[in-house]
Formats: C-alpha cells, structure tokens, sequence
C-alpha cells in the first residue's frame, strides 16, 4: 500500500488482475472443480456440482440466443434468490447479453422505469412471491402480453421487449423458464462456445438500479472486469479456496450476493449455499449448520435476527470461520457475539456502493476487533482512494473529507444518462461516493457522515429525492419532505412531513392510512415511509433552505 501524509491509498496484491470474462472464469472453475459441489438450494432441494452447473447454463445460454437475444441485449430478472437466477446470470454472461437486476421488492411504477431505462429485449420473473403478483403486475402495465404469442410482444409502452420467460408457473403470453434450455439447436450451442473468444472483460455486463439523490434510480453499468475481480479479491481477503462452503442469505439482485457471494465463491471453486428465497433467520441458521458452511455473509440486522433467533442454541455452528458484513455500521456488541457465539473469529467489514462494484474496503480476517467496528478496513487491490476537501484539495490523515475512488472497480457509468455520469464521475476518473470519511496512519479508513441526503434502513439504500417524487403524484400532496431517522431493528426509518392542499375534495381529511395505501403496490416496501406528519410549513432557514435535520430531531423527540 501506498502510504504519505495526506489521504491517499492505492491497495496491492501480489496476485494480478483478472482479465477474462466472467464465462471464461466460469468454464475454467467448472473444469478445474467439476466434481466438487457449486450449488445447494435448499428451499428448492437443489444439490450439483460444478459438471451439473455447467450443463444447465450451457444449455440455457443457447436458449438464450435460440430465443432471437444477441450479444448486447439487456436481459432482466425480477425475482427472489432460486437456482434459475444463478442460472440466468451466467448463461447470459456467457452469451453476451447485460443482466439488469430488478430488486424483487419492487412495484409497478419502479418495474416500469427500469425497464424502459434500460431497454430490456427479455425479462425473466418470478410467478409470485409473498404479496407480490409478478405475472400479474406486468400485465397490469402491459394487457398485450396474454393476447401474444410468447416471444412476439410488441409494446408501445416498452419498445424492444419481445420475450418474457416465467420461474415456476405458467401464463398466456409467456414461455416457462424451464423450457428455454430445450430451446437451444447445435448452431446456438456452437455460437456460445465461438463468444468465449470474442467477448471483452471490458463488455458491459451488468445493470444495477441504485437511487439517486435526483429522483428516478440510476442504471449503474459494470462489465466483466468489474465484478469479477471484485468479488474474486472480496473472497480473497477470506482466504477462500475450492474447500470453503459460503451460506448466501443476502438478495441476488443486489451486488452482495451476485457479486461478492457468487462470483467471489466461483472464481475459488466454493460452494454457495441458499437457504431461502429471502432471508429467514431460523432457515440460515439450519442451512449453516446442516451444511458445515465455512462463510456467511448478511447485513448487521441479519445477524441480529440469527442472533437472537429461538433456534439459535438448537444448532453447531462450529463449522464456521469467516464471512462479512456490510451495508450498515456493524455494532460492537453484535460483532462480540458473531465472533464468540457464531465461531466467525475471521468475520470481516466490507463497504463500498453499487457503482464500485461494490467493494472498495474490507477488514483484514486478523485485524484486532476495535479495526473491525469502528473502520471499514483498509483499501481492497487495484482500487485508489483519497479523500478531499469541498475545494477538491486532498486532505491530511485523520481529516474529515469526502471519499473518492477510482480503477477497475468504478463503473461504466449510468446506462444511457452521460449527465449523472459525469456528476458522479469527473475528468480524472474518481467515482464520488457523498461519504464522508476519515484515514488514519496505518491505511484504516472510517466513515464518518454522508453528502448525500441518503437513508440506510436494513442495509438497503434509500435516497429521499425518489420517495418525494413519487409522493407528488398523490393528488392532495403539495410538498413533501422524506429524511430518515433511528429505528432500533433496521438502523433507520423512512419518515416524511407532508404538506396537503387545504379544503379540497383530495385534500380533505387525508390520514396516514391513505398515504401509505397510495404506496403500496407502486414503491418497494422499504421505501414506504413508517412515521408520517401533516403540517403547514416545513422549517427553513433565512434563505429559504428547508432544514431537514430539524424535521428529523422533532420526529426523533416525539418517537
């Protein structure tokens, strides 16, 4: 590492960078560890090996391209975790085509902006999970689907979408998943094994929606190169090898399990295991313990709720020894209790954002406790940071400034939006993040405050501007204010004052009720704000700036 007074860090390794696409990794692990397990799903009773797996994304991956998809396309996936999203993810990577990951939770007006931002030509879905009706959604925002041959759509609303494929169910207009592998002709088949040699680790490969503080969510585009070294230096710093066993609670959608999980556990020829379509404590800690995983990854909250779980004392979690967290600020007390009560002596911290893909810090399996808790680690290989002051200056080690980063992990940039991409990419090529954050002398960085008007609520990010746009589409709301405060369970809650127009038909006796009725079904759950106040003014200063941390000390004082 690279060390001097100011805050700046470049991280090393003695292993180069990776660079090939992510099929290529996949074939090379697959011949490598054919015959050891790559895959257990135990909500499906799914047991292959890495032969196994490599027979079905083969397959699915001229079945893709049967279905009339080329390299380019953007395929997209609305689903909880199952074995068909681990398949789709690398058949697609194989053949070519951008996976754009669309969060399960989401709702009819967020489904429809993703798809149209990023111009889907397929979409693969869910039939149903918990509340949610992802077949009917879609046709709610589509009725031409069932009226169509399956493979034929032709949509004003979502030009170029022409092939919707169904998990585990069946409807008019769509092919099942399962049939696409039998899709697949000796010609397409053929084609996938000649992509292996055309295809760029620096091809786009992945598109993640992330909030913004402007409003609609942002597609953030990653290639090969991205997330593969990504998840491959994440797993690293583990010291994973082909005989570790990693339990996956954490979504697919989400660069934490898709990246740090999967592709980090391919690229060593581990075995994942998913013990859920979403995180069920007492499911994650019967597949830990059935399973004698080595890893386990999840967000402070998760580890709580494992914690404190009635069938914790039921289970052996000798097994384990490593792991990480993320997304939130992991408290002292819970790290004591993963350490000594979980036997995750080497559990590490990691951070990063979805732009980074995503990691750019992670502790190290044998920093003391209090580097564990109170930093994010040090700088992961390849990646540079630095931090600056609000005149874009480095600052001095142990001074507050925004962090930066930059090198293979940062982004292509915002799919089709240059401008957001320059706002948060500038001419040297530093991605910034809005987090503030402190470096002391041994490369150890803490982070300390955010620019960003961001709420993290369970390890998902939150971003007021997105949740106040869409509550102006209610026709009593005049103006809406969303800022987060504490929640004992999930770390932050979204809160929101709201201002209604006086003495109109839609304005009249409007109640918390009403509000969180107009979100539901349109905004993911988590987003949909928990504490709700009606005012008549908001406060502001002199100037007119509405001072959101005096709504929130309020809130706070009434909770």
């Amino acid at each position: 590492m690279t060390t001097s007074a100011l805050s700046y860090v470049c991280g090393t390794s003695d292993t180069p960078l990776l660079f090939k696409t992510i099929g290529q990794m996949f074939d090379e692990t697959a011949s490598l560890h054919g015959a050891r397990e790559a895959v257990v799903v135990c909500h499906q009773n799914i047991r292959w090996t890495y032969a196994e797996l490599k027979e079905r994304v083969d397959a699915y991956a001229a079945g893709f391209l049967a279905l009339g998809l080329n390299p380019g396309d953007r395929i997209g996936i609305w689903s909880p975790n199952n074995i068909e999203w681990v398949i789709t993810q690398f058949a697609s990577a194989k053949a070519g085509l951008v996976l754009v990951n669309i969060n399960p939770a989401y709702r009819s007006y967020e489904l429809e902006h993703a798809l149209k931002v990023s111009g889907c030509s397929a979409l693969v879905l869910a039939s149903k999970f918990k509340t949610s009706d992802y077949v009917a959604t879609l046709l709610e925002l589509e009725p031409a689907i069932s009226v169509t041959e399956p493979g034929k759509l032709q949509s004003s609303k979502f030009p170029g979408l022409h092939t919707l494929a169904v998990i585990g169910g069946d409807a008019d207009g769509f092919y099942k998943f399962e049939d696409i592998a039998g899709f697949g002709t000796k010609e397409t088949r053929a084609r996938v094994a000649d992509l292996s040699s055309t295809l760029q680790p620096d091809d786009p490969i992945n598109i993640q929606f992330t909030s913004g503080t402007t409003g609609a969510p942002k597609g953030a585009t990653l290639t090969h190169h991205n997330i593969l070294n990504n998840g491959y230096f994440v797993t690293k710093r583990q010291n994973f090898t082909e005989q570790d066993k990693l339990c996956v609670p954490v979504p697919l959608y989400h660069c934490f399990g898709m990246v740090m999980a999967v592709l980090g556990s391919v690229s060593h020829g581990a075995c994942m295991v998913f013990p859920s379509e979403a995180f069920e404590p007492a499911a994650t800690l019967r597949a830990v313990a059935e399973e004698n995983c080595t890893a386990l990854y999840g967000v402070p909250t998760m580890f709580i709720a494992m914690l404190d779980d009635p069938s914790f004392a039921d289970h052996d979690f000798k097994s384990l020894r490593t792991g990480a967290m993320g997304g939130s600020p992991c408290p002292v007390e819970v790290m004591k209790r993963v350490i000594s009560d979980m036997h995750m002596s080497e559990v590490t911290i990691a951070y990063g954002m979805t732009e980074t893909s995503p990691a750019s810090f992670q502790c190290s399996p044998d920093d003391p406790l209090d580097k564990r808790v109170s930093t994010v680690g040090t700088v992961l290989p390849f990646v540079e940071v630095k931090l600056i002051d609000t005149e874009g200056k480095t600052v001095p080690r142990g001074t507050q400034g925004e962090l930066l980063t930059r090198g293979y992990s940062v982004m292509q940039g915002y799919w089709n939006d240059p401008e957001r991409t320059a706002d948060a990419i500038d001419k040297a090529g530093w991605m910034h993040t809005g987090d503030l954050a402190v470096m002391d002398p041994e490369d150890y960085v803490s982070i300390t405050g955010r620019l960003k008007d961001m709420i993290i609520r369970g390890g998902e990010n939150i971003y007021p501007r997105e949740i106040e746009e869409f509550l102006y589409r209610h026709p009593a709301v005049i103006d809406a204010q969303v800022f987060g405060i504490p929640d004992e369970k999930y770390g932050e809650a979204v809160a929101v004052w709201l201002k209604v127009k006086p003495g109109s038909e839609n304005g009249t006796n409007v109640t918390e009720d009403d509000i969180r009725s107009f979100c539901k079904g349109q905004i993911a759950h988590f987003k949909v704000p928990a504490h709700i106040r009606f005012v008549d003014e908001f406060p502001m200063t002199i100037t007119g700036k509405i001072q959101k941390f005096v709504m929130r000390d309020q809130m706070i004082e009434d909770a």
